[in-house]
């Protein structure tokens, strides 16, 4: 009973704060910017692993790879950094038809944006679909969920070598973050696919909210099925987190975007337009 009211309170304690941060964007909405880059694809992909209940035998998709460019006044974040060349050999080593059109650095050449100028980049989690190019942009603040930066070194991915130096530039998260302090941007804390898993909600001036929800889903049919891959750290966390994105998408009335679903892609502009 005690560690129930515990959790309980703690929760309340997190919608407050958010609550607040996202009175005070509403009051002094910042100048922002969101812009779509695409980070590959897996083509034709065996999803039956996407259910730990059996929904999907036999079935193939292909899945979006997004990552997020976003100006926030004069800073730019990035947020996920899609494939590196060394994980797309992985993946197609193990029959996942990843691919990747062209670099970050490329696409941010198409908005005139330097690599130098991205100063912040933010993580959903461990996963490299989701790191893989985050080593291009060392001097960069990391932000990501503390567990799963844990697991990085632990396995000593070259994605995050910048970042294990004495002194690196680096945000280990638990919970939420209000990134810029006004809460126009927030990682959000959804454990439960990993245990430091983020999603990202983004309050743009025009469009509205916008979430980005990393890999609590991977595809639109897992949302009313509640299926999730096998090997989720948390199968109860994830479930919870779920329902959390899904009741702050209610009441802001946000644009969900499934990072990994294709049929989400035309939600935001395409480069080298972006969202306001």
């Amino acid at each position: 009973m005690r560690a129930n009211l515990s959790l309980t309170i703690v929760a309340t304690l997190l919608e407050v704060h958010l609550f607040c941060a996202l009175t005070a964007a509403a009051l002094t909405p910042p100048d922002l910017e969101l812009w779509r880059l695409d980070c590959g694809q897996f083509v034709n992909l065996s999803v039956e692993d996407m259910s730990d209940t059996f929904a999907y035998q036999g079935q193939r998709k292909t899945l979006s790879n997004g990552c997020y460019l976003i100006r926030h006044g004069g800073e730019y974040m990035l947020w996920d950094t899609g494939f590196s060349a060394a994980t797309i050999e992985r993946y197609n080593a193990s029959q996942m038809g990843a691919t990747m059109p062209t670099s970050l650095p490329n696409q941010l050449a198409r908005i005139g944006i330097e690599p130098k100028r991205v100063t912040v980049i933010g993580v959903s989690h461990y996963h490299g679909d989701h790191t893989g190019q985050a080593s291009l942009f060392p001097w960069a603040r990391l932000l990501i969920g503390k567990q799963d930066f844990e697991l990085l070194v632990q396995r000593k991915s070259p994605d995050i070598t910048p970042w294990t130096q004495e002194k690196a530039n680096l945000e280990l998260i638990s919970g939420d973050k209000d990134v810029f302090g006004d809460g126009s941007v927030i990682m959000l804390g959804t454990p439960g696919h990993t245990l430091g898993h983020h999603s990202l909600l983004v309050h743009l001036p025009k469009s509205g909210v916008i979430i980005l929800t990393g890999d609590l889903w991977h595809f639109t049919d897992q949302v009313n099925r509640n299926e999730m891959p096998q090997g989720t750290a948390d199968r109860a966390a994830n479930l919870a987190s779920r329902e959390r994105i899904t009741r702050i998408a209610a009441n802001l009335k946000a644009t969900i975007i499934i990072q990994h679903e294709t049929s989400d892609i035309p939600k935001l502009p395409a480069l080298p337009v972006s969202a306001r």
